[in-house]
């Protein structure tokens, strides 16, 4: 796991965003998460679907599991 592999002696935090394309100018965010590691693994994780006010797109559907109906 995260914390055998950098051997963590502080707090690592890693932050997420699953989006319905790469374009920033027109691509919106659908879920975004964290997780904490700390030396004995992680510590707290969190994630949450964000509704991104138009449809997901099949292609980015199959990449981030995440469709319309979630």
């Amino acid at each position: 796991m995260i914390h055998k592999l950098f051997n963590l002696t502080r707090p690592l935090f890693v932050f997420d965003t699953e989006t319905t394309g790469v374009d920033t100018s027109k691509d919106r965010i659908v879920e975004l998460g964290f997780q904490r590691w700390e030396a004995e693994g992680m510590t707290k994780e969190w994630r949450s679907l964000v509704n991104p006010g138009m449809p997901i797109p099949a292609a980015a559907s199959k990449v981030n599991g995440i469709y319309d109906s979630d």
